[in-house]
């Protein structure tokens, strides 16, 4: 059975065995195989069992998949064979199948001009309030905007009112007390 391992030493030793016909890796929590990193995409890249043949797909990453150094869209994988997806390695390894050597073709492109692993991108989340469509307004804080105000504090006023109420019927009820002994 295959199975990737991660071989980054943060997560050294994770591994998910591929045994379905689809598995999806990613950071957030409805991937297969979920790798919680900020350099990996949400949605990063997918596995896909074909015959005896291993493909690889890019999900339109961020910071790209690659095999070796070659950035990749799809490409076949085979045992033995490191697969970068941000920041974090993995390495495909499958029972009774010979290993690639490092450095083997793959079916990838040539790779372009090397590009040090320093260059992985990490994208903030959200979107800032520059970027909305048909925002007026600049980011920062405004203070003299009139957009914030004090918050009326309607549960002290009820509060302060019923004590008023309570006082006042029992002082009514002193009253009457006090002009009934009289009598």
């Amino acid at each position: 059975m295959a199975k990737l391992v991660i071989v980054s030493q943060s997560m050294a030793g994770r591994s998910h065995e591929l045994h379905a016909d689809r598995t999806t890796i990613g950071r957030v929590e409805d991937n297969t195989f979920q790798i919680v990193d900020p350099s990996v995409s949400s949605h990063h890249c997918e596995v896909l069992l074909r015959g005896s043949e291993i493909l690889i797909r890019d999900l339109n990453s961020t910071n790209g998949t690659f095999i070796g150094e070659a950035r990749i869209s799809e490409s076949p994988l085979k045992p033995g064979q490191t697969v970068r997806l941000g920041q974090i390695e993995l390495k495909l390894e499958a029972e009774g199948a010979p290993a690639a050597p490092l450095g083997a073709p793959s079916g990838a492109p040539p790779p372009p001009a090397k590009k040090p692993v320093d260059a992985t991108m990490i994208m903030p989340r959200g979107v800032s309030l520059s970027e909305l469509e048909g925002s007026g307004r600049t980011p920062g804080f405004d203070s003299t905007s009139t957009v914030f105000k004090k918050k009326k504090r309607k549960s002290a006023l009820y509060f302060w009112i019923g004590a008023a109420v309570v006082v006042v019927v029992i002082a009514v009820l002193l009253v009457l007390a006090l002009f009934k002994v009289q009598q």
